[in-house]
């Protein structure tokens, strides 16, 4: 019998670490939206469930790094994986129709999906996968923007909001808002300060609003016909960031502003992730399995855990099982991931054996970890 039941979690085990199937909650309303910091919107080319998960899995990443304030947070080990599951953290989702008009006067439609996210669930793939965090609320610097496009350098106010909405956007897609000067007398005479990156003047002009931070920018064309824009981001009187952005299109290049802060507002203000382990195959051993339904439940509560992305099993013996588990991060990770629910509940470590044949530098072999089957 404990042969077949063996042999029965072999089988369950070896099977592809799966994607659970979740429908979507759709909500109506007139205008679908995403507004906070779970939740984010992606173009999407029809609203069938291949191209709604695709997505999801987008969406979810633009999440992580919003709150992570990491623009290159894809590239962290587990993410990837990670997303594929992203329907399971889903709270709701909908749909949206945009329209423009094309250069040639015909109108274009555009499908976004909006995607909201449980909180609780996306925290704790977070911490499981040892990613920063920025924390909330998050400051709104005011930002000082020049433009000349060869009638002389003019001041971005409120008022001329939309001509700034491409740097204000892309604020909102890190995770944090810009705000603009009223467009005072005084604050008009300010444009040859910001020509000038004089960010002390800046600094004291923009002392009425809350907090102490400026982005300082101007935008102006090249020689070629493209478009520069140099910036400077100021903290409390302390110089952060500087940097310059080019591109043929305005657009592209005054939003590159908003990412230039976002990198020094996270390099200041955002907390280390968690120590997670490093990658790799580790051993665990599970006690506390008596029946076949113990075995099963096992295989389906891993597979359900996006840091784990293979499962053999080694050997039985009695009532306990050696796996060993590939996974995204390290034993810390998955505890984390496990949570107070999981199928498994973490207990003391097993001592691993030194290899004293081992090349100087050599890292120790993971550690196996005991385990019991909730």
């Amino acid at each position: 019998m404990r042969r077949s039941l063996f042999v029965m979690m072999f089988l369950a085990l070896c099977l592809p670490v799966a994607t659970m199937a979740q429908s979507g909650l759709r909500t109506e309303g007139d205008v679908a939206t995403a507004s906070g910091a779970y939740e984010a919107e992606v173009p999407v080319n029809s609203q069938g469930e291949a191209d709604r998960n695709g997505a999801l899995a987008r969406a979810l990443g633009n999440v992580l790094a919003k709150l992570s304030g990491d623009r290159s947070v894809m590239t962290r080990p587990g993410v990837m994986q990670a997303l594929r599951d992203a329907k399971n953290y889903v709270a709701s989702y909908d749909y949206r129709q945009d329209q423009s008009t094309s250069a040639s006067g015909a109108p274009s439609y555009r499908t976004m999906l909006v995607a909201r996210f449980r909180q609780d669930d996306v925290d704790g793939l977070i911490s499981a996968l040892g990613l920063p965090l920025w924390p909330q609320p998050r400051p709104k610097p005011v930002v000082w923007l020049a433009i000349d496009d060869g009638s002389g350098p003019r001041l971005v106010t409120v008022q001329q909001a939309n001509a700034a909405r491409p740097l204000l956007n892309r604020a909102i897609e890190r995770g944090y808002k810009l705000g603009l000067p009223t467009g005072s007398a005084a604050e008009q005479a300010l444009v040859g300060a910001i020509w000038r990156q004089d960010t002390a003047a800046v600094a004291r002009a923009s002392s009425r609003y809350s907090p102490p931070m400026q982005l300082v920018g101007k935008l102006y064309r090249d020689k070629t016909g493209g478009w520069v824009a140099d910036w400077v981001f100021v903290d409390g009187g302390r110089e952060l960031n500087k940097w310059t952005t080019n591109d043929s299109d305005a657009r592209r290049a005054m939003a590159g502003g908003a990412d230039g802060a976002a990198d020094a507002l996270v390099r200041r203000y955002a907390k280390a992730g968690a120590a997670t382990g490093a990658a790799g195959t580790y051993t665990i051993v599970v006690t506390g399995l008596n029946s076949a339904e113990d075995y099963l439940r096992l295989a389906a509560g891993l597979r359900e855990s996006p840091v784990v992305r293979n499962i053999t099993p080694v050997r039985a013996s009695g009532n306990r099982l050696e796996l060993a588990l590939e996974l995204t991060t390290g034993l810390p990770g998955l505890n984390r991931m496990l949570g107070e629910n999981g199928v498994i509940v973490p207990l003391a470590p097993l001592p691993v054996p030194i290899d004293e044949d081992a090349a100087p530098g050599t890292p120790p072999p993971p550690a196996s970890n005991e385990y019991r089957l909730r």
